[in-house]
């Protein structure tokens, strides 16, 4: 189900497209219970930080207020289990890396309050309402699947990828935002996973609730970092050309580094990351890029 707002008819298959908004309580409680569903993964989100903090408004609304809608439909068709895309952005700025599940929220944006105040909301939802919920906690989602077509689409393009293999292709330098941070070596360092390996843990987790496995949180990360340069280094390994870039300074709120730890997921739901690799997953990201794609 999806408004089309910010995604694209093509990426799903005409037969199983619903047309519709997470605000339209009534029309989604009826699917819902025509369509006898078990369990729903909620991915409905604006996810830009930079946006979030020009029109906060827009993303309390679409993101909290959307996300109610949806949860109340679910208890109108007696749907009692979801698996919520949140965010490492709940945690700001983290004391301690590798952050663990109990690390405190400590939003630093409206995106990441957003999906902290849905967190919050299941967390009672559970409590009251029995609506069995995992909400997994993304780092930074990356690479593709190009032999099906998908891949990373935003429109602005954010994500240091995409835009950096954008840089290669139309020749255009990509900034990169400070060189003089706290880590190895001067970029931040970030825990990028393939999005497949990401796909995968949504799977383990609504099968989990289905067997009756309790509410939790869970980072899915690969608990390795690397930094911005190594990512240049990467795609240009993996291109054979130089990518043009500039450096800039820092943006407002980048922490050094962020970096999960993962053991509560792989623990309890038996999930591995399987392409860790920074090469495989610049190099899925790059095939889809090639085909027109970002």
């Amino acid at each position: 189900m999806d408004n089309l707002s910010r995604g694209y008819r093509e990426a799903v298959p005409e037969d199983l497209l619903r047309v519709m908004d997470t605000q339209d309580t009534e029309r989604l409680a009826k699917l819902l219970a025509d369509e006898r569903i078990d369990a729903v993964i909620h991915f409905a989100a604006y996810m830009s930080v930079g946006e979030s903090t020009q029109v906060p408004e827009l993303y309390f609304q679409n993101n909290v207020s959307g996300s109610l809608s949806l949860f109340e439909a679910m208890l109108q068709a007696g749907v009692k289990h979801i698996v919520f895309s949140s965010t490492a952005a709940a945690y700001g700025i983290p004391e301690r890396v590798p952050i663990t599940e109990d690390e405190p929220y400590a939003p630093i944006n409206p995106y990441g309050e957003s999906k902290v105040m849905v967190e919050k909301i299941l967390a009672w939802l559970d409590r009251y309402r029995g609506l069995r919920s995992i909400p997994l906690r993304y780092f930074n989602a990356c690479g593709a699947e190009p032999e099906a077509g998908l891949g990373e689409r935003h429109d602005p393009e954010t994500h240091l990828i995409p835009l950096i293999l954008r840089a290669i292709r139309i020749g255009k330098p990509v900034t990169l935002f400070g060189d003089d941070y706290p880590t190895p070596d001067g970029t931040c360092i970030r825990d990028y996973i393939h999005v497949s390996d990401l796909a995968e843990a949504h799977i383990l987790a609504v099968e989990y609730l289905l067997n009756g496995g309790a509410s939790g949180a869970f980072n899915v990360g690969t608990g390795s970092g690397h930094s911005v340069k190594e990512v240049v280094t990467a795609v240009e390994r993996v291109t054979g050309k130089k990518v043009p870039h500039t450096i800039g300074p820092r943006r407002e709120g980048d922490p050094p580094s962020l970096v999960a730890d993962s053991q509560k997921l792989q623990r309890t739901l038996g999930w591995r990351p399987k392409r860790t690799d920074l090469d495989r997953i610049v190099s899925d990201a790059w095939e889809f890029a090639q085909k027109g794609n970002s």
